[in-house]
């Protein structure tokens, strides 16, 4: 009787889309064409509980014995949270890898320690890694398969892999030497003709019946002008696009590929906020649907056991207090990540930390560097990890006026939009356009007087920021400044000093509005 309970509510989740059909449970033992279902998931970014749930549910449609399953992974599960930071990856592979993965794809955040790092975690996956436009500079074949095949019963679907060319600019310390030498490439110029190769492939070869785009390109158009709409709209062959990167929720929607037809889109939203189902029925009919985690009631032992496992290691190391607040410390405002494309009083503390480390001018951090909100209470090790989960390390460089002045207009740009290079600042004021997309009333604190005086385009100023902007981050204007002071101290570990020895046991009310150092004017 269990084990029949077991099986009906794993059909009225499989059957939560539009005219699908329920199968009847004695129907199981009859020979009959199953449905194939494909749970995905995007942008996950540590959020560790969803695993053994996602696992759970294809273990329950599996038992129904009425549809193949499999479960898929659009990118970004490497960094964003405490477990990947401090393991460098390690934790969530080792996660992922008790799930037991169809097929993963490459998001841009696999990339934050490193391609060599990266290339050494996904050997320890045992999962298909499939990616058409990641290159070894010069390689005329991509370093992972540009697709795979798996086969259910007669049917033979592709899983066919695409990153975003623009983690060449938001990771681009990962794409080249000390020297400047590039060493690997996403092949942005080329990137649209590159997955349409693989899906000719994937058909022509692999024999595909469908083809399923594991995209980690987003919903908006980046830097490159590159979009997963715009991928759509320049290929043909694609069934359905299962997308991640812009952290967007969407259950189901269409765009007209080259050849007019309409192709689905979908994402889950970001850390297992939802579990995407995609449906392919017996007679070909494909749906999408998104399945709030917390409602699934099933769960995978195995996976179970190796997220308790990284839970208690995590613990050793996180539960550490530093301080603590009456007031959450935010990133966050009605859903929208403020601290991309505004000051929050989160920034605010994060670049006074390092301004007041480093003794410098200027504390410099981009808001999409600054992962989580810090709730009101008592303050962890842990809670600053989540918020600060990059390895990356301070340095003071001698910036000239003119080149701050050049990074708070390029950088603010995309005001009122998210931009992760949104430039949130310590000992600096600073006034933006919206319309115009212009910055103006610039102004750096003096610390003699303690007053704000105008910037000056000639003079030098010392910046403390991290090395991900020495190497090319924000666009690559502070790449070639003179670097004043390198060092070992990694962003969290700055945050976390500055609330022990300079803030105390409690922050008080300092920071319980933001220094109101960023305004925004739409003119």
């Amino acid at each position: 009787m269990k084990k029949i309970i077991l099986s009906i509510a794993a059909l009225t989740l499989l059957c939560a889309c539009k005219n699908t059909q329920l199968f009847n449970i004695n129907d199981r033992y009859k020979p009959q064409k199953k449905s194939i279902v494909v749970l995905y998931e995007n942008d996950v970014h540590c959020g560790i509980d969803g695993y053994a749930k996602i696992a759970g549910l294809r273990d329950a449609i599996i038992d129904s014995d009425t549809a193949y399953a499999a479960v898929v992974s659009c990118g970004d599960y490497l960094q964003g949270g405490s477990s990947g930071a401090i393991s460098q990856g390690q934790y969530i592979i080792d996660i992922m890898r008790s799930v037991g993965y169809t097929a993963v794809t490459l998001g841009n955040h696999e990339f934050d320690y490193g391609t060599p790092r990266m290339k050494e975690l996904q050997q320890k996956l045992h999962a298909p890694v499939v990616c058409a436009n990641f290159f070894d500079i010069g390689a005329a074949q991509p370093y992972y398969a540009p697709f795979i095949i798996r086969r259910y019963g007669k049917t033979r679907v592709a899983f066919v892999g695409a990153c975003t060319p623009e983690t060449m600019r938001a990771e681009s310390y990962s794409f080249y030497d000390e020297a400047g030498n590039q060493l690997y490439d996403l092949r942005e110029k080329t990137f649209y003709q590159i997955i349409q190769k693989a899906v000719d492939d994937a058909r022509l070869r692999g024999g595909a019946d469908y083809v399923i785009l594991l995209s980690h390109v987003g919903e908006a158009s980046d830097a490159m002008n590159i979009d997963s709409h715009k991928l759509v709209a320049a290929t043909r062959g694609i069934d359905v696009v299962l997308d991640g990167h812009s952290h967007s929720t969407i259950p189901y929607d269409e765009v007209a590929n080259l050849d007019g037809k309409k192709i689905k889109i979908t994402q889950t939203g970001t850390q297992f906020a939802n579990i995407g189902k995609l449906l392919i029925t017996t007679d070909g009919a494909i749906y999408t649907s998104l399945l709030p985690t917390a409602d699934i009631p099933f769960t995978n032992t195995r996976v179970t056991q190796a997220t308790d496992s990284v839970k208690t290691l995590l613990e050793q190391v996180t539960t550490r207090q530093l301080s603590s607040c009456d007031y959450a410390l935010e990133i966050i405002e009605n859903g929208v990540r403020q601290v991309r494309r505004a000051e929050t009083n989160m920034a605010d503390i994060i670049t006074d930390a390092f301004r007041h480390n480093a003794g410098a001018d200027i504390g410099l951090y981009n808001g999409g560097g600054i992962r989580n909100s810090i709730a009101a209470g008592p303050i962890t090790y842990g809670d600053v990890t989540n918020v600060l989960p990059f390895d990356n390390r301070m340095v003071v460089l001698e910036v000239p006026g003119s080149l701050i002045i050049e990074t708070l207009e390029k950088c603010s740009a995309k005001v009122p939009e998210e931009d992760g290079n949104f430039p949130q600042v310590s000992g600096l004021r600073y006034t933006i356009h919206s319309v115009s997309h212009t910055v103006s009333d610039i102004q750096v604190l003096d610390a003699a007087s303690g007053k704000y005086v105008p910037i000056d385009p000639k003079k030098n100023y010392s910046v403390s920021t991290t090395d991900y902007y020495s190497s090319g981050g924000f666009d690559g204007i502070l790449k070639d400044c003179t670097v004043l002071k390198n060092t070992t101290l990694l962003s969290r570990d700055i945050l976390a000093d500055y609330l022990t020895s300079t803030l105390g046991n409690n922050i008080g009310d300092a920071y319980k509005r933001t220094q109101e150092r960023i305004k925004i004017i739409e003119d």
